[in-house]
């Protein structure tokens, strides 16, 4: 964290803006305690983002994966249902379902005799799994179709019934060709985790809208998040590489 604050110091100050009227750098200088409160404030919304973004990745790719199986079904009926899913919640704007979910969902419950209170943590949960996992579903879809049949084929020679051969022999082929158009979903998520700020979750967007209308300076606070977003895409890139790596020495 020290070393995020005094690369963030160092920005600023390379940038030369401190020089000028226009700027207002002084709101997040590390090197004053009004900048470090700023700094301290702005940051502890990394926490919420990053809890956040990694619950409703995996609860969309759970989805997605449940969404993606009828998909590849030989009865149109199922085929049918994956796709009237999939386009669907493709078509929807994420605010919308966002508010959908948080203001409307529980109308619709407590009509049904379901008295539910949905938080905005839990609201923005449930909107960007369910936002995330029509295309995740085609992820998965498309990984999967992507093995050879026979590969099914040698499965069924050895006895193994469709659920194992999905289990143990296609979806660990196809998780290693899916794992970089998966990572890409979910920096979507972290980046979509912004939308939550609207419905009062305290994540790093909502921290940064509540510092500007204290000091009035948007520029640079919006900056200063536009960097916070920027580290949190790089370490989850770093990581997939790392994780490919990994898969790929494994395989050989």
């Amino acid at each position: 964290m020290k070393r995020f604050l005094v690369a963030a110091g160092l920005l600023l100050l390379l940038s030369g803006c401190s020089s000028s009227t226009a700027w207002g750098w002084y709101v997040i200088d590390p090197s004053t305690e009004r900048g470090r409160i700023n700094l301290q404030f702005l940051i502890s919304g990394f926490g919420n983002t990053i809890l956040l973004s990694v619950i409703a990745a995996v609860m969309s790719m759970f989805l997605g994966l449940i969404v993606a199986l009828p998909g590849l079904s030989d009865q149109r009926g199922w085929r049918w249902a994956n796709r009237v899913y999939v386009e669907f919640i493709r078509a929807i704007p994420l605010l919308p379902m966002l508010f959908w979910v948080f203001y409307g969902l529980p109308v619709v419950l407590k009509s049904m005799g379901i008295k539910v209170s949905i938080d905005p943590f839990w609201g923005a949960i449930i909107t960007l799994a369910l936002a995330d996992s029509a295309f995740t579903a085609e992820i998965y879809r498309a990984g999967i179709q992507s093995i050879a049949r026979g590969q099914r084929e040698a499965a069924q020679t050895i006895g193994l019934n469709r659920a194992q051969t999905m289990r143990y022999v296609i979806l660990p082929q196809a998780i290693r060709r899916i794992l970089p158009p998966l990572a890409n979903q979910f920096i979507y998520i972290v980046k979509m985790s912004a939308f939550a700020s609207v419905i009062g979750m305290q994540e790093l967007t909502r921290r940064a809208n509540e510092l500007v209308v204290t000091e009035y300076r948007p520029l640079e606070i919006y900056t200063f998040l536009i960097l916070e977003y920027l580290v949190l895409v790089l370490v989850i890139s770093q990581a997939v590489r790392w994780l490919e790596n990994r898969m790929r020495v494994d395989e050989r």
